[in-house]
């Protein structure tokens, strides 16, 4: 992430891969302020053996695009919100030159970033493609209790 004021937003790509049962680095780099660690990180990063690179930044949101110049390894990034309700940031995740993609999720979607990175890696980890789906399962159950509850719900003109 950008700064540790990311934090609270990258949580929740944190509580996912815990759930899923990922291994991940929790850092804070800075496109701007760190930029030789910001290359160095990303120079390293498959080495180390990781497979995706989720970045969350916010207003320049140079962070992403910095991190794919320097590998090789999908990288997702996270548009925190921040003067422009994240859309400053969004555009500068999503405005990437030819050859230097960014997958972007939404505003503060950092629980979305997680399970993409944990999409792209199931597709050579079966057991991790497993718990997605029973991930996803929870989800779709989570609708059907919705509805279960909604029915109950009563007015004079309600017709289901």
């Amino acid at each position: 992430m950008g700064s540790t004021s990311d934090l609270p937003v990258m949580d929740k790509a944190a509580a996912v891969l815990d759930q899923l049962e990922v291994p991940f680095e929790l850092i804070a780099l800075s496109a701007h302020r760190t930029p030789a660690q910001v290359a160095a990180f990303a120079a390293e990063a498959e080495g180390r053996g990781l497979q995706v690179v989720i970045a969350a930044a916010g207003m320049a949101a140079a962070l992403p695009g910095v991190i794919a110049a320097h590998t090789v390894l999908p990288v997702i990034g996270v548009p925190v919100k921040g003067m422009l309700d994240g859309l400053d940031a969004l555009l500068s995740i999503v405005q990437m030159p030819p050859g230097i993609p960014v997958a972007t999720v939404g505003v503060n979607a950092a629980q979305n970033a997680a399970i993409l990175a944990c999409q792209v890696m199931a597709t050579a980890d079966t057991a991790l493609a497993g718990r997605l789906r029973v991930y996803k399962d929870g989800l779709a159950q989570k609708v059907v209790k919705a509805n279960e509850d909604l029915a109950a719900v009563q007015y004079k003109y309600k017709t289901n």
